[in-house]
């Protein structure tokens, strides 16, 4: 999990354009009272987005605006369906059956953008960007009817015309909170495409109406890897259930708050991270969360490593059994894609039957803190807090505006230091010459009868040589390691009183496409290892992007 927060501390605008400039891929997650979100991403580019407040698909558009009728739709579907690649409903449509192309993209352009421009109304509320593998992204995989963009749209102009559209319709005191509608049955057409009967009240018999009048099972899932989740939802789908997936604790607790437990089943996977975003048994801490909130819901458990401690564990927390699911890397082959039509049906079967009440035997909590201890992690007791976000996120906003400021100057660094001591115990910036490294500043030095400032504005390192600063200076990347020894290592870390960290963070200002100046962060004296560092990297691009507009100001100033 990349970064997780709430829209109060960090909002949409700022988030857009964060990713953006840091060209990243991934999914961005939001969840606003009952409404969800998904914003794709592929290398800082909008390439879909959906939202629960509108449901609309490729065919709801087409049909719309009359570039196709129903016969037309359903052929696609079927060149689809009996294709062996991965060609999308709008390719069909063009090369089959000659709708413009041109066309079809203005549509779905401004139906993704509509569907963004919708989230800037959302307030409150949690999100989560989480980094993902392009071709996955890219991928077909929650219905054959999605929006998807070849080319993407700017993050940072959805931004800025995102923002303008809402403050004009509250200046008109419009309503903001937009929703759309589907003109398409998608569950029926499939069926019909795929041969498949839908159930319909008729006169076939009772049981016939029984099962047309019955509630389609609704299901909540949560799974932190994107192509995992996205896959099962599809799954569930296509046997017409209704679905909300999710890739993290807190949206999928919130979800869960939210439903009926008489016609919904939850299915969580045990390995994930926990709701602090460490470890890999954060499924078993949310399965006791879960049955301490809200134990009237049924609970289905899967995992890609299943093993007789965490089956019994799961098995006193009153589910009945652990589904084995394959493992990510074998999703996309067929193999894996057997592996989780063998999950799906089972759950399904399952999640048709009422869920009895758990059984809550003596030690409950004591068995899931032994597994949680056997596997090197600490139990959790009832939750402390109501959520949780990314180290630092609070602060993010507001630093990002101070970098805004046109006469900081150089107090960049003084903010890089105080951003940096929300997260680490100790943190020296160096500025990075042609050949030499030679400190700039410090927070969190103790030195005996010296000033720790005067000491780090005297090291000085020879740049070309093996130090903890050398990735750095080659990846432009940041990074968290353990100091290995070396002649120079020792000298930077008898500079700064002589004891070496068993983990250190370093991370990179750049400015003018070279590394300008490098962060170097420890927990000294403590020995705890460093947190969760993903908005002080976020800060540290934007800081080096604000850094290079102040120097062409400064060299336009001089010019005039």
């Amino acid at each position: 999990m990349s970064l997780v927060g709430n829209l109060v501390d960090l909002g949409l605008g700022e988030i857009l354009q964060i990713v953006s400039l840091s060209r990243k891929s991934g999914v961005l997650q939001l969840n606003s009272l009952d409404r969800d979100g998904r914003v794709i991403f592929h290398d800082g580019q909008v390439i879909r987005a959906s939202a629960s407040t509108f449901p609309e698909n490729i065919g709801d558009l087409v049909m719309r605006t009359g570039m196709a009728d129903i016969e037309t739709l359903k052929k696609a579907l079927v060149i689809q369906h009996e294709s062996d690649d991965d060609r999308r409903v709008g390719d069909i449509l063009v090369s089959d059956f000659g709708v413009d192309r041109e066309a079809i993209d203005t549509a779905v352009r401004e139906q993704v953008e509509k569907i963004v421009y919708s989230f800037f109304s959302w307030d409150e509320g949690a999100f989560s960007f989480e980094l993902g593998d392009p071709g996955e992204l890219a991928a077909t995989t929650l219905n054959p009817l999605q929006f998807m963009l070849d080319s993407g749209l700017n993050p940072q102009w959805l931004a800025m015309e995102g923002s303008r559209i809402l403050d004009e319709k509250r200046h008109r005191g419009e309503d903001v909170d937009e929703r759309g509608e589907s003109l398409i049955d998608i569950d029926q057409l499939l069926a019909e495409v795929k041969g498949e009967v839908p159930v319909k009240a008729s006169t076939e018999g009772p049981d016939a109406a029984v099962m047309a009048t019955k509630p389609a099972r609704k299901f909540i899932v949560v799974d932190d890897d994107p192509g995992t989740a996205e896959k099962i939802a599809s799954l569930l789908q296509e046997r017409k259930a209704h679905v909300h997936v999710f890739t993290n604790y807190n949206s999928f607790l919130e979800s869960v708050s939210q439903a009926d437990p008489a016609t919904t089943t939850l299915v969580i996977d045990l390995i994930m991270p926990r709701r602090d975003g460490s470890g890999v048994l954060g499924g078993l801490e949310l399965l006791e969360e879960v049955r301490g909130q809200y134990p009237d819901f049924q609970v289905l458990v899967m995992s890609d490593h299943p093993n007789r401690e965490a089956e019994q564990s799961v098995r006193n927390f009153g589910v009945p059994t652990l589904f084995p699911k394959p493992k990510k890397d074998d999703v996309l082959d067929e193999r894996g894609r057997a592996g989780l039509i063998a999950l799906v049906d089972a759950i399904i079967a399952l999640g048709e039957v009422s869920s009895e009440e758990p059984e809550k035997a003596d030690g409950l909590y004591n068995i899931g803190a032994e597994l949680l201890r056997e596997m090197g992690e600490v139990a959790t007791g009832a939750p402390e807090q109501s959520s949780h976000q990314s180290p630092g996120l609070h602060l993010l906003r507001g630093m990002l505006q101070e970098l805004n400021n046109p006469s900081l100057g150089g107090g960049i660094i003084l903010l890089i230091l105080r951003f940096a001591s929300e997260l680490m115990n100790r943190a020296v910036i160096l500025l990075v010459k042609e050949e030499e490294i030679v400190g700039l500043g410090q927070f969190g030095i103790e030195l005996d009868g010296e000033s720790p400032d005067v000491r780090v504005r005297n090291v000085k390192l020879p740049k070309a040589e093996d130090h903890v600063f050398k990735d750095a200076l080659q990846s432009f990347a940041p990074y968290r390691s353990a100091a290995k020894q070396s002649e120079w290592n020792d000298y930077f870390f008898a500079q700064l009183g002589g004891q070496q960290p068993d983990e250190v963070f370093v991370g990179p200002l750049i400015s003018e496409g070279r590394v300008v100046a490098v962060l170097y962060g420890d927990n000294l004296p403590d020995e705890k290892p460093i947190g969760d560092t993903e908005s002080l990297e976020i800060f540290l691009s934007q800081a080096g992007l604000a850094m290079e507009k102040a120097l062409l100001e400064r060299r336009m100033m001089s010019k005039g």
